[in-house]
Protein backbone atom coordinates (compact mmCIF):
# COMPACT_ATOMS: atom_id res chain seq x y z
CA UNK A 1 0.00 0.00 0.00
CA UNK A 2 1.38 3.43 -0.95
CA UNK A 3 1.83 6.02 1.78
CA UNK A 4 -0.26 9.20 1.89
CA UNK A 5 2.49 11.07 3.76
CA UNK A 6 3.54 14.44 2.41
CA UNK A 7 6.18 17.07 3.03
CA UNK A 8 5.49 20.33 4.83
CA UNK A 9 7.09 22.28 1.97
CA UNK A 10 4.47 24.61 0.53
CA UNK A 11 2.45 24.91 3.77
CA UNK A 12 1.19 28.45 4.38
CA UNK A 13 0.40 30.37 7.57
CA UNK A 14 -2.23 33.00 6.76
CA UNK A 15 -3.49 36.02 8.67
CA UNK A 16 -7.01 37.40 8.24
CA UNK A 17 -7.54 41.06 7.41
CA UNK A 18 -10.58 41.44 9.71
CA UNK A 19 -12.94 42.69 7.00
CA UNK A 20 -16.53 41.43 6.67
CA UNK A 21 -15.54 39.45 3.55
CA UNK A 22 -12.31 38.38 5.20
CA UNK A 23 -9.29 37.84 2.99
CA UNK A 24 -6.27 35.89 4.19
CA UNK A 25 -2.69 36.85 3.37
CA UNK A 26 0.31 34.56 3.91
CA UNK A 27 2.95 35.59 6.41
CA UNK A 28 6.21 35.04 4.54
CA UNK A 29 9.20 32.90 5.41
CA UNK A 30 7.78 30.57 8.04
CA UNK A 31 10.34 27.88 8.94
CA UNK A 32 8.14 25.70 11.15
CA UNK A 33 4.66 25.53 12.63
CA UNK A 34 3.83 23.68 15.83
CA UNK A 35 0.22 22.91 16.65
CA UNK A 36 -2.59 23.40 17.01
CA UNK A 37 -2.32 21.28 20.16
CA UNK A 38 -5.86 20.58 21.32
CA UNK A 39 -6.56 19.29 24.82
CA UNK A 40 -9.51 18.57 27.07
CA UNK A 41 -10.05 18.95 30.79
CA UNK A 42 -11.43 16.04 32.73
CA UNK A 43 -13.46 16.28 35.92
CA UNK A 44 -12.94 13.68 38.61
CA UNK A 45 -16.37 12.42 39.74
CA UNK A 46 -15.09 9.54 41.85
CA UNK A 47 -17.11 8.95 44.98
CA UNK A 48 -17.06 6.50 47.85
CA UNK A 49 -19.56 4.33 46.02
CA UNK A 50 -17.58 4.20 42.73
CA UNK A 51 -17.32 0.56 41.74
CA UNK A 52 -14.22 -1.53 41.12
CA UNK A 53 -11.76 0.77 42.88
CA UNK A 54 -11.28 2.95 39.80
CA UNK A 55 -11.57 6.70 39.53
CA UNK A 56 -14.35 7.98 37.27
CA UNK A 57 -14.18 11.02 35.02
CA UNK A 58 -16.44 13.13 32.84
CA UNK A 59 -15.47 15.49 30.05
CA UNK A 60 -14.76 19.13 30.84
CA UNK A 61 -13.87 22.12 28.67
CA UNK A 62 -11.90 21.73 25.45
CA UNK A 63 -8.90 23.96 24.76
CA UNK A 64 -7.69 24.81 21.25
CA UNK A 65 -4.17 25.03 22.62
CA UNK A 66 -1.40 27.03 21.05
CA UNK A 67 0.33 27.43 17.72
CA UNK A 68 4.02 28.21 17.63
CA UNK A 69 5.87 29.66 14.67
CA UNK A 70 9.54 29.99 13.88
CA UNK A 71 10.11 32.36 10.99
CA UNK A 72 12.87 34.28 9.28
CA UNK A 73 12.72 37.88 10.42
CA UNK A 74 11.02 40.18 7.93
CA UNK A 75 9.85 43.61 9.03
CA UNK A 76 6.45 43.15 7.33
CA UNK A 77 5.76 39.84 9.08
CA UNK A 78 7.01 41.17 12.41
CA UNK A 79 4.93 44.36 12.10
CA UNK A 80 1.73 42.36 11.41
CA UNK A 81 2.30 40.06 14.36
CA UNK A 82 3.34 42.96 16.62
CA UNK A 83 0.06 44.73 15.78
CA UNK A 84 -1.79 41.54 16.73
CA UNK A 85 0.24 41.31 19.95
CA UNK A 86 -0.65 44.92 20.84
CA UNK A 87 -4.35 44.32 20.14
CA UNK A 88 -6.76 43.02 22.76
CA UNK A 89 -8.87 41.37 20.05
CA UNK A 90 -8.46 37.92 18.53
CA UNK A 91 -7.36 37.67 14.90
CA UNK A 92 -8.36 34.92 12.46
CA UNK A 93 -5.56 32.73 11.16
CA UNK A 94 -5.24 29.71 8.89
CA UNK A 95 -2.73 26.94 8.42
CA UNK A 96 -2.99 25.56 4.88
CA UNK A 97 -1.17 22.26 4.47
CA UNK A 98 0.54 21.22 1.26
CA UNK A 99 -1.44 17.98 0.85
CA UNK A 100 -3.50 17.30 -2.27
CA UNK A 101 -6.70 18.46 -0.55
CA UNK A 102 -5.09 21.65 0.84
CA UNK A 103 -6.26 20.79 4.35
CA UNK A 104 -6.91 24.03 6.24
CA UNK A 105 -7.06 24.69 9.98
CA UNK A 106 -9.01 27.88 10.77
CA UNK A 107 -8.86 29.48 14.22
CA UNK A 108 -8.98 32.76 16.12
CA UNK A 109 -6.06 33.55 18.40
CA UNK A 110 -4.17 36.10 20.45
CA UNK A 111 -0.43 36.58 19.97
CA UNK A 112 0.98 35.92 23.45
CA UNK A 113 4.72 35.91 22.72
CA UNK A 114 6.84 37.52 20.02
CA UNK A 115 10.60 37.13 20.26
CA UNK A 116 13.53 37.95 18.00
CA UNK A 117 16.75 35.96 17.94
CA UNK A 118 19.92 37.53 16.48
CA UNK A 119 22.73 34.93 16.42
CA UNK A 120 26.28 35.78 15.49
CA UNK A 121 26.57 33.16 12.74
CA UNK A 122 23.06 32.41 11.51
CA UNK A 123 19.92 34.10 10.24
CA UNK A 124 17.76 36.41 12.35
CA UNK A 125 14.50 34.70 13.33
CA UNK A 126 11.27 35.31 15.22
CA UNK A 127 9.53 32.90 17.55
CA UNK A 128 5.80 33.50 17.90
CA UNK A 129 3.23 31.92 20.21
CA UNK A 130 -0.50 32.22 19.50
CA UNK A 131 -3.14 31.17 22.05
CA UNK A 132 -6.22 29.81 20.32
CA UNK A 133 -9.58 31.16 21.47
CA UNK A 134 -12.46 28.83 20.69
CA UNK A 135 -12.54 25.92 18.28
CA UNK A 136 -10.11 24.90 15.55
CA UNK A 137 -11.98 24.09 12.33
CA UNK A 138 -10.33 21.72 9.88
CA UNK A 139 -11.55 21.62 6.27
CA UNK A 140 -10.48 20.75 2.74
Amino acid sequence: MASNAFSGVGTAFNRGDGSSAEAFVAIAEINSIGGPNLSRDVIDVTSLDSTGGYREFIAGFRDGGEVTLNMNFTLDGYDDLKADFDSDDTVNYQIVLADTGATTFDFAALVTALGVSVPMDDKVTCDVTLKISGAVTPST
